[in-house]
């Protein structure tokens, strides 16, 4: 069978799995040469939409380890054996394709190789530093408002290295300087209210 290319196409294949759950290694398994990037999607994913605690923090936690790789040079992603056996729902799986397919095809009909300044091991390497960057900043991220745009940063990131698409990647970076400015603006406010309760306090 012809490996699938685009981000799509991958989803559909594992969402197409015949077994009632996929383990991490399956899911690696499909992703074959193009792991990197489509794991870096795969864990953006989820946090495009408001997700519950504590999928942020393990999202954020395994993009730092992927990230960390990418960015030591490595040619395939390790992870730990016991996260390997761990398994999803594939129903669980199916229902998050069917959501982020139409939203992929549509782009992926505009994106196409372009300003491919990441493509050698320079430009993967600094990949790999600011993913790491952003992965830090969602473990702490606030819910929602700070949650959102990282994950969409993240996705957009990752299938710009799938779709060798500089734009797409630097759109990502963008979302990704703003989502770490909300949440700097987040902490702030949080900070500056707890301060005011203190001035209270004392007054």
């Amino acid at each position: 069978m012809t490996q699938p290319t685009r981000t799509s196409d991958v989803l559909t294949v594992l969402a197409a799995q015949e077994t009632d759950r996929l383990t991490v290694g399956d899911i690696v398994a499909v992703l074959r040469d193009k792991a990197f990037a489509l794991l870096v999607v795969l864990l953006g994913l989820p946090n495009c939409l408001p997700m519950p605690p504590p999928i942020p923090l393990i999202c954020g936690l395994l993009l730092a380890l992927v990230a960390a790789q990418i960015a030591a040079g490595m040619s395939a992603p390790w992870l730990p054996r016991s996260l390997l056996g761990r398994s999803i729902k594939r129903a669980d799986l199916q229902r998050a394709v069917a959501r982020a397919v139409p939203l992929l095809r549509r782009l992926e009909r505009w994106s196409r190789p372009r300003m491919r300044v990441f493509e050698n091991e320079v430009g993967m390497r600094a990949m790999g530093l600011l993913l790491l960057a952003l992965a830090l900043v969602l473990i702490v991220a606030a819910p929602i408002v700070g949650q959102i745009p990282l994950g969409l940063a993240v996705s957009l990131m990752g299938l710009g290295l799938v779709e060798r698409d500089g734009i797409v990647v630097m759109a990502g970076l963008g979302v990704g300087v703003l989502g770490v400015l909300l949440n700097l603006g987040f902490v702030y406010a949080v900070f500056s209210a707890v301060v005011g309760l203190f001035s209270l306090g004392i007054v």
